[in-house]
């Protein structure tokens, strides 16, 4: 069949131009099915690149999936076909049909497809993503830093979190009702859903992906995520996408060999596979693949209101050796092993989000030491304004999984992470990864006895956070999942039936209101200003004591953890400023399943000088606990929140709330929290 030029472009030469360039920044808007009105008819324009393919066409549902007969239309010298098609609705079956050079017939889903097929069903559908009203007005107006803010991350499953009585999954409206009252009693700021973007394997967890574009089928429509997420920002509450640019499925209708020519990904084998994975990696050197990757960067941002995104397997990215066994890999033009054209491509990311949305949070899961990642492009960096510290996370893990009897020769796992901790802005990831595949559940990696293990988890928490950097949790983490995260079947919410998680539970949210509550915890949370040892070196008991300070000195917070199950008598700390403290939280407490071991007096200063200072204390550690001071002040004080031994000033208390604009809920209140900005 003769190719018919399009001599009158759907797509501009400046459109054309900057794709190729790799600065059509949102090319989204151009390619793919894009609803359309010509000549008073209504009708889908479908614009594809396809540069090597001797033919395109439409096959749809209702040309019985033969494309020949509906060809679209080669604009010269572009690589890009096109086609206005009247008469096509919203929810048509398509795909493109793409005649090779060697004479194969393929079908592809759209790559620029804004709905798919449910699963296992693969073809695209015509949707317009135009006309949703939003209503998160006055949340995106008010986003500013985040740095000097608190930021406590929900990360999870949409498919797993919860499931209706019958194991069917719940659509994205119905998930709103569920989820944001839960979000708002357990104290998080934001949440960060795992990858949304079309995918054909469910225990994937969508991270391979066929369908950039489209939000997946098997939760609803396009604007039903855009419901879901307009919800949470209406009730104060930040919502993140998991992101992944490092490769893509190999399946048939997807990117691999898209028009008969490794068009996505890289055409020599050494840098595309990814055999520990079965995927490909994307060809960062291709402008036109730049275009496609930023543009569904900003596509999520922009379309779905996200306020940023994770970005997953950033050092798969990074380095020709990931994972590859000698043999499977190439170095680079020097010698090395550093991807530069991942490089200046991540680089080139930040750099165009940060262009458009000044606030949004660019998180890189980078898993090596890859220096400077969260750096700003113009100093060398990546250009991320934060990292997932998962070297705190690897020693921390190693080190509560110990036995009890080899935690004093493994100490430096507590201690080597403060050496670091402000080399970049961090995240605390206790993510899913490592709860699955046999890692076991965060409650069962403690040891000890059933009892044991929940006192460990406890003071486990109380560790994650009080230690400087922003957190994230997986869900089930909050209340004890027992079993590690199936990622077939919903959370184990029966546990909230029995004491013990019921327990864990209630300290998680508590744990949670008192870190939004304390500005030390997040104030000055990158930078040695914010943070100083007091006793590092206790490696004999198991303990570790250090101060958290926010801008104000009686903001000034103390926090020490006994990691054996041993009370520690009349233990004494330095403290620097004399005077009457308390306990603001005590994990040990009666109300989160402890055995009820607390300083519930006041503790008065002597001077008697300790760990270099003119003054210290002396108070009771719990066994397999945390416990956190806070020095008094002059006030008449009474007791404070519920479940803790904190003294406070209710008055004080009071205005300090409404200073903070602190929402009530049953029970517990939560603070709005505020987005990001470039690094």
């Amino acid at each position: 069949m003769a190719i018919q030029p399009l001599t009158h472009p759907d797509i501009s030469p400046e459109h054309i131009y900057l794709f190729h360039e790799g600065n059509l920044h949102h090319s989204y808007r151009m390619l793919g099915a894009q609803p359309e009105t010509r000549d008073h008819r209504q009708g889908f324009r479908f614009t594809v690149w396809a540069p090597n393919a001797v033919e395109v066409g439409l096959a749809m549902d209702r040309n019985g999936w033969k494309g020949e007969m509906e060809p679209l239309y080669k604009i010269p010298e572009s690589g890009f076909w096109s086609r206005f098609f009247p008469g096509i609705e919203e929810g048509t079956l398509y795909k493109f049909r793409i005649l090779t050079e060697d004479g194969t017939e393929m079908l592809k889903a759209d790559p620029y497809a804004f709905q798919a097929e449910v699963r296992p069903q693969t073809a695209s559908v015509t949707s317009s993503i135009q006309g949703y009203k939003w209503n998160d007005g006055a949340w995106r107006r008010k986003q500013r830093m985040i740095y000097n803010k608190p930021l406590h991350i929900y990360e999870m499953h949409l498919g797993t979190w919860k499931r209706k009585d019958d194991g069917s999954l719940y659509s994205y409206r119905e998930m709103a009702d569920l989820l944001v009252p839960y979000l708002l009693e357990m104290n998080y700021t934001h949440v960060e859903m795992m990858p949304l973007s079309e995918h054909p394997y469910d225990l994937s967890w969508g991270y391979q992906n066929t369908g950039f574009y489209a939000p997946t089928s098997r939760y609803g429509h396009p604007k039903d995520l855009m419901y879901l997420v307009d919800t949470l920002h209406q009730a104060g509450i930040g919502v993140l996408l998991d992101w992944v640019p490092a490769h893509f499925a190999k399946d048939a209708h997807g990117l691999r060999l898209f028009d008969g020519t490794p068009l996505y990904e890289y055409a020599d084998p050494m840098l595309a596979e990814k055999p520990g994975w079965g995927t490909l990696s994307f060809d960062y050197s291709k402008p036109e693949v730049r275009s496609f990757l930023i543009s569904n960067a900003l596509y999520w941002l922009e379309m779905y209101h996200f306020d940023g995104l994770r970005v997953d397997a950033v050092t798969s990215m990074l380095r020709l050796d990931f994972e590859k066994q000698p043999g499977q890999y190439r170095t680079n033009d020097e010698g090395g092993l550093e991807n530069k054209e991942a490089v200046a491509f991540l680089q080139q990311l930040n750099t165009t989000v940060f262009e458009y949305f000044p606030y949004a949070l660019m998180m890189a899961e980078e898993s090596s030491a890859w220096p400077m990642v969260t750096m700003p492009v113009d100093k060398g960096g990546l250009g991320f304004n934060y990292k997932w510290n998962m070297g705190w996370m690897n020693d921390t893990l190693d080190y509560m999984e110990s036995d009890f009897h080899e935690r004093a020769s493994k100490h430096h796992l507590l201690t080597f992470p403060v050496v670091y901790s402000f080399s970049e802005n961090y995240v605390l990831p206790l993510s899913h990864d490592e709860v699955v595949h046999g890692k076991k559940s965060l409650l069962n990696k403690m040891p000890g006895s059933y009892e044991q293990k929940f006192a460990g988890m406890r003071a486990f928490l109380g560790y994650f956070m009080t230690f400087p950097g922003k957190k994230l949790l997986f869900m089930g983490g909050e209340f004890g999942q027992f079993i590690e995260w199936k990622d077939e079947d919903q959370l184990d919410w029966f546990l909230l039936d029995y004491d013990s998680h019921r327990s864990l539970h209630r300290y998680a949210r508590e744990l949670s209101n008192l870190y939004i509550r304390e500005k030390a915890f997040w104030e000055l949370d990158h930078s040695f200003d914010g943070y100083e040892w007091i006793t590092p070196d206790d490696q004999g008991q198991s303990v570790i004591s250090y101060v958290r300070k926010g801008k104000k000195p009686a903001d000034t917070l103390l926090v020490l953890i006994n990691f054996q199950p041993v009370k520690r008598e009349r233990y004494r700390i330095g403290v620097m400023r004399p005077g009457m403290y308390t306990e603001v939280l005590n994990s040990d407490h009666i109300d989160y399943g402890g055995s009820g071991i607390t300083n519930n007096m006041q503790l008065p200063t002597q001077k008697i000088p300790f760990h270099g200072h003119g003054h210290s204390l002396e108070l009771d550690l719990p066994p397999l606990s945390v416990v956190i001071l806070k020095k008094m002040t002059r006030r008449k004080t009474e007791p404070g929140a519920e479940g803790s031994a904190s003294v406070k000033s209710k008055k004080n208390t009071e205005k300090k709330e409404k200073k903070t604009k602190v929402k009530a809920i049953p029970e517990d209140s939560t603070l709005k929290p505020k987005r990001g900005t470039k690094a």
